[in-house]
């Protein structure tokens, strides 16, 4: 993970609301934080392309993009690049819609700025945890944590965001049996987003018929009955 010569996490801001822009940058610069601030998605490109931040807070809506849509580039181009994303909606398809975009985590405009901060360093506590081993290999499996790419037999799977975000955490935790609250919480951190309580078989059905060989039989993801899900050791 880049980092500044003095070791603070670089921070790139992009919001259309200066007044949030001074305050937030004042706030997370007495956190340690290096931030950088952009008024536009134009500016927010150029500040990437100037240097690359360790993670980006977004703006749902800014005078020249949309969120949604620039979360989808970045994390095409960058996919290990946290992003959090801030927006004053606060309605159960909006939230997840921004998550399924790629985005990380997801805030509603007004919020506190220790949560925020919080939040900032749960992303990047995650992206060290990643970036300590780059390979994983299970079976005829492999997952390259740095890329973001998973193969089988050496064939590239290719995996939404939140299908390769809940193979990871079956994989990290293989051989427990995993609940599905448990794996509702993981993906979603406002896990209450998600009231239909099939969402997480769904996601499994959708993740096993990209990986295993036959679908009715899986290799990897086993079901364990009235509890959840067990991947293999």
């Amino acid at each position: 993970m880049m980092m500044m010569n003095n070791g603070s996490p670089e921070i790139l801001l992009i919001d259309d609301d200066t007044d949030i822009l001074r305050v937030l940058k004042a706030n997370l610069e007495l956190n340690r934080f290096s931030v950088t601030t952009a008024d536009s998605w134009a500016e927010g490109q150029k500040a990437i392309a100037g240097r690359m931040p360790n993670l980006i807070i977004l703006d749902l809506m800014l005078p020249d993009g949309n969120g949604i849509e620039i979360c989808r580039t970045v994390k095409g181009k960058h996919p290990d690049l946290p992003i959090i994303m801030l927006t004053a909606k606060d309605t159960i398809s909006d939230k997840v819609i921004g998550l399924e975009s790629g985005a990380d985590d997801y805030m509603v405009k007004p919020f506190e700025t220790l949560e925020l901060i919080a939040r900032i360093n749960a992303c990047l506590r995650r992206l060290n945890a990643a970036g300590r081993q780059e390979m994983l290999n299970i079976g005829n499996m492999n997952i390259d944590l740095r890329r973001r790419l998973v193969r089988i037999k050496g064939r590239e799977i290719i995996l939404t965001p939140k299908e390769y975000d809940l193979l990871c955490f079956l994989v990290e935790n293989r051989g427990s049996v995993i609940s599905r609250e448990d794996i509702k919480k993981h993906l979603w951190k406002d896990s209450k987003i998600y009231s239909w309580s099939r969402v997480i078989d769904v996601h499994i059905q959708h993740l096993r018929h990209k990986i295993e060989s036959n679908p009715s039989e899986p290799e990897y993801i086993t079901t364990i009955s009235g509890i959840g899900y067990r991947f293999r050791e």
